[in-house]
């Protein structure tokens, strides 16, 4: 998928705000905060459910990956996720 593209359907399916479960939230992570290196996706199937995480990671910046982007949108995709979120901005991670 075009890169492009992917990142307007993301930002769309974030734009709608809460509308129920599966719920997936989109957390960026990386050593400065002007290049996501990490990205962490949580899928929440229900109210109350414990979330489930899975971590993508990327030499580059993963917001500009497009393989990466068209996976999260085909995990949007499959889990029939009826709200997606994002958390603002980039956290640093901790280098020790």
């Amino acid at each position: 998928m075009n890169l492009d593209k992917a990142k307007k359907r993301i930002a769309k399916q974030i734009s709608k705000g809460f509308s129920g479960y599966p719920h997936i939230t989109l957390a960026y992570f990386g050593v400065t905060a002007d290049c996501a290196t990490e990205v962490e996706v949580g899928f929440i199937a229900e109210a109350g459910a414990a979330p489930q995480q899975q971590r993508f990671v990327s030499e580059q910046d993963v917001r500009e990956d497009e393989s990466i982007q068209s996976v999260l949108i085909r995990i949007i995709d499959r889990a029939e996720a009826k709200t997606v979120s994002e958390v603002p901005g980039v956290a640093i991670l901790d280098q020790r």
